[in-house]
């Protein structure tokens, strides 16, 4: 009835010569004829030799009987073999990835049909000569195995070496790890017929194991030995191989291995050996945050999955590195809902694809929206009715917020302060800030921005305990027309409509809260830079090398705290159920880390010398930037938790009313753009020493625009 293309014709043939709807036979079947045809050859030819061999290679000295026994009999063992040799699959294996397995299976199958003819020639024909048995069963096991593997080694051997050119040339390999691991990629390596790398040597600290062999390749010693195997070797790339290396010994090990050169590939864990997926493939670029020295942070997963198990959860800032690693991790516990709320659409966009992907039976909501939006912010509220907020919706970027202080009291402080006095109106059980140690001692706008974050939570904590939410200011824009306009759909507008600029009505907090409730508990997580996020040098630093350098680097002496998004997403869970309300939860991230060192650890982990391949500049601070970053304030002084690398910063007292009140003049402050924005901040925030000012005496700068 229809026509169809040439393209669609193929299609179809293609189709049924993989189905079995045409005549054509697959490849492998072609191949299994053919085997069967070699193997009837190969089992007559195997046992005449026998007999043949007997009697001196003489044709015509070989008895009339025995001849005439092999004759009648070798037709029907020959087919009585074949079948048995379909049975065991030696017709249907993948010669290219023949191992010790298959070889196991084609000896067996080859000794139990040389047995069956051993017993059935003897009862249904004759005896025949001893020599016949073995010479035969030996011939007829190298001959049909024989076969078989030689492609094998065809694919090894040949074929690998045809893939190594001039352009593609051979690179020798060292294993660290001569465990199961290390054998693994050994054989996977000398097996594989597309990679140009071969294993040359394994290196591991047990004396037992050195001078001996693994899969042909020597162990040829410890760790303090790889520099001078390198060279003898010519090693050119490395794996690390170790899957439940410490902290401290896969740093010492790397450190070593930097020295050398040579590129680096490290296995991630335990688990792939666990699941049969140790493979080449599965290596990682050792990162540099595994030479960070630390142990990664251990969370308890059963507090984390009773805590978020049948909840609905909201995360501002969902679409960013750390919004979109906590969604990822929160939509694996099983939450009631994820609503995911972000203004950028692009990340989350691809964020939300990813999670109906893994998760298709996940309840999620995915909204675009700010959080300076009071009623956008409270129509997400009252449609969802979140159980939990964890907010990391802000600015980050120190430098531009330099430049644009406005915007950063706007996003930040504003945004936090709407984004939490929804979730105190609606009843939110938890809310969770995202902050930063940038927000001790700050000399930024950014850091400033980040601790009035942090005393917002603080405030709204204390309004939650004390039901005193009169003293919630308004810090609305466009207060004149939402006040006479009698606009009443932002709560906070509802609550200043007498146009006082505070609360004075009948409302209190067990009114705005669900009866089962304690009120909202507030907190704040406060951790250092996250290695491999949107706004970390890593990115920065990985582009300027795959470029050819140079490295840009602000000051030679400039330190930072370091931490991996996994840890600090791990960190809000887990303060989340620590939570009490009030508390600034704080990550002991070990001792800083010099960018520098950072920068020159990554130019070596790629394969180059830093300052020869690669040159580090210099630039300078950048404005608002600081060498040296703190954990928590002097005065705030620490507490354990559970979890001894979680502690929690004892809150620094200021009077809330107050706060409140400058709260409510710094928004409106923000609003109209304001040229002395950050001297407000300065008188709020008294640990604030804008840079110029700082006592530490580092070099300066002063903002030139207000944002």
């Amino acid at each position: 009835m229809f026509a169809l293309g040439e393209k669609q014709e193929k299609t179809i043939e293609n189709r049924k010569n993989h189905t079995g709807g045409g005549r054509r036979l697959l490849h492998w079947k072609v191949i299994a004829i053919c085997l069967m045809l070699y193997d009837a050859v190969a089992i007559a030819f195997s046992y005449f030799f026998g007999l043949w061999l007997r009697f001196d290679f003489q044709f015509t000295g070989i008895p009339a009987e025995y001849l005439d026994s092999y004759k009648r009999f070798i037709p029907f063992y020959i087919i009585a073999a074949i079948l048995f040799f379909w049975y065991m699959r030696m017709y249907r294996g993948v010669w290219r990835f023949a191992g010790f397995n298959e070889l196991l299976r084609y000896a067996l199958a080859s000794l139990l049909a040389s047995a069956a003819h051993t017993v059935a020639i003897t009862l249904f024909c004759r005896r025949m000569s001893l020599s016949y048995y073995i010479v035969g069963a030996a011939t007829q096991f190298i001959l049909v195995v024989g076969v078989r593997f030689s492609y094998r080694f065809y694919t090894q051997i040949i074929v690998r070496k045809e893939s190594v050119t001039e352009q593609n040339p051979q690179k020798k390999v060292m294993i660290i790890g001569a465990g199961a691991a290390g054998r693994t990629v050994v054989r996977e390596l000398q097996q594989s017929d597309k990679t140009n790398r071969v294993p040359v040597c394994l290196i591991d600290d047990n004396d037992n194991k050195r001078g001996r062999f693994i899969e042909g390749v020597p162990v040829t010693g410890g760790r303090d030995d790889i520099p001078g195997v390198v060279k003898k070797f010519g090693v050119e790339v490395i794996y690390f191989c170790i899957p439940t290396p410490s902290a401290k010994e896969k740093k010492d090990i790397l450190n070593i291995c930097k020295e050398t050169g040579c590129r680096l590939k490290s296995l991630p864990g335990i688990y792939q050996i666990a699941n049969d997926e140790v493979l080449v493939s599965k290596l990682k670029s050792v990162a540099v945050e595994d030479l960070l020295g630390r142990e990664p942070i251990r969370v308890n997963m059963d507090e984390i999955f009773q805590y978020i198990q049948g909840k609905t959860i909201l995360v501002t800032g969902g679409g960013g590195s750390i919004g979109s690693e906590l969604c990822r991790q929160i939509a694996a516990h099983r939450p009631k809902k994820l609503v995911i709320f972000d203004i950028y659409e692009n990340t989350t966009y691809l964020l939300e694809r990813e999670l109906r992907e893994r998760h298709p039976n996940l309840d999620l909501n995915v909204l675009i929206g700010s959080v300076r939006d009071s009623r956008r912010i409270n129509q997400v509220f009252e449609l969802y009715h979140p159980d939990i907020v964890f907010h990391a919706a802000a600015h980050k970027h120190v430098p531009l917020m330099e430049y644009s202080p406005n915007e950063a009291i706007k996003n930040n402080v504003i945004g936090t302060y709407k984004t939490a006095y929804a979730a105190l109106k609606h009843g939110a059980q938890r809310f969770v800030l995202i902050s930063t140690d940038k927000a001790v001692n700050p000399t930024n706008i950014m850091g400033a921005s980040k601790r009035l974050c942090e005393m917002v939570i603080q405030s709204m904590d204390a309004v939650s305990k004390s039901g005193r939410i009169n003293l919630l200011p308004f810090v609305h824009a466009h207060r004149d027309k939402e006040v006479h306009g009698q606009d009443l759909s932002d709560p906070i507008d509802c609550m200043a409509a007498d146009g006082s600029g505070g609360m004075h009505g009948e409302l209190k907090i067990e009114s705005i809260k669900n009866r089962e409730r304690t009120g909202t508990q507030f907190v704040a997580v406060r951790f250092g830079n996250v290695l491999g996020s949107n706004g970390s040098v890593l990115p920065q630093f990985k582009q300027q090398i795959a470029e050819g350098g140079p490295v840009t680097v602000t000051h030679p002496e400039i330190e930072r705290f370091f931490m991996t998004i996994p840890e600090a997403v791990s960190l809000v869970l887990q303060a989340g159920t620590y939570a009490w309300g009030g508390e600034i939860f704080v990550l002991d991230m070990g001792e800083a880390v010099k960018i520098d060192t950072l920068a020159r650890n990554l130019i070596r982990l790629s394969g180059y010398k830093p300052d020869e391949d690669i040159e580090i500049v210099y630039t300078g601070l950048r404005p608002g930037e600081k060498l040296y970053e703190e954990k928590l304030m002097a005065e705030e002084g620490i507490k354990k938790t559970d979890n001894e690398l979680i502690y929690i910063g004892k809150p620094i007292p200021f009077q809330v009313e107050e706060f409140l009140k400058q709260m409510e003049e710094l928004a409106a402050a923000s609003y109209d753009n304001s040229t002395d924005i950050v001297q407000m901040v300065e008188r709020i925030v008294p640990t604030f020493h804008p840079v110029g000012e700082h006592p530490d005496g580092s070099e300066t700068h002063k903002a030139s625009v207000a944002g």
